[in-house]
């Protein structure tokens, strides 16, 4: 695959194994422009970094090798797994986010994302379903790459997964109000997808931003935080999908 090399310093010293690697984590850079972002993940005093690196060009940048362990995930959990940097390869796409004025990932880029997903998805033999985003695995942190990432494109093409609902169906649930019974079922069904169980917060702000982080990826037209019949049923088909 061809790259082009901008190492960066922050990364562990010890190399793991190649079979701890088991997710692809998607962030957007979210600064105001891509040089800015690319300094600051080569820069040591920054301590963030990634794997790689998707320029508004399309052009891939590797900051650290696959085999080390670069510090993109922070404090985060997906299903068993705690502090994901161990497990995972991070990729920065360039992109403002929401401080700056968030915008649509160019043609190129997502030509860019298909293409590397699909190289990485082959060699450590991902699950379609372990491809995540930033907000996945700390929703209550993040909110990267957010709403307009083409999580729905991507998963036709086996990187990541969707539902596969009718959407006209899925639109008469739309703001449609469930028991609290049913809320819980659907933060049940969020921790078996892979969600973390409980952030340290009331009850009430943990369904909220986990529901938060689910709308993000699955609901991507209107994000409110409040969990509708349409938020159940999307969980529960990502629940039948998975078996």
């Amino acid at each position: 695959m061809f790259t082009t090399y901008n190492y960066s310093p922050n990364f562990d010293l010890k190399k793991r194994k190649t079979k701890d690697i088991k997710f692809i984590v998607f962030h957007y850079t979210g600064m105001r422009n891509e040089k800015q972002a690319i300094k600051k993940l080569t820069d040591y005093s920054s301590k963030v970094s990634s794997h790689y690196f998707i320029k508004n060009s399309g052009e891939i940048l590797t900051l650290v090798p696959e085999t080390y362990i670069a510090w993109h995930a922070g404090i985060s959990q997906w299903k068993k797994y705690k502090s994901l940097n161990a497990n995972s390869i991070g990729i920065e796409i360039s992109n403002p986010g929401h401080n700056f004025k968030y915008k649509n990932f160019s043609k190129k880029q997502i030509f860019a994302i298909l293409k590397l997903s699909r190289l990485l998805q082959k060699k450590y033999e991902i699950q379609p379903n372990n491809f995540l985003g930033h907000s996945d695995i700390a929703p209550n942190r993040k909110i990267d790459p957010g709403e307009k990432f083409p999580w729905k494109y991507l998963s036709k093409k086996k990187i990541g997964y969707w539902h596969n609902l009718n959407y006209q169906k899925l639109l008469k649930q739309r703001m449609i109000e469930i028991s609290n019974l049913e809320k819980i079922k659907f933060i049940k069904n969020l921790s078996k997808i892979g969600y973390t169980k409980q952030i340290k917060i009331s009850k009430k702000e943990n369904f909220k931003i986990l529901s938060l982080a689910f709308q993000r990826r699955y609901r991507q037209e209107l994000i409110n935080g409040i969990i509708d019949r349409e938020c159940l049923s999307i969980s529960e088909n990502l629940l039948k999908r998975l078996k």
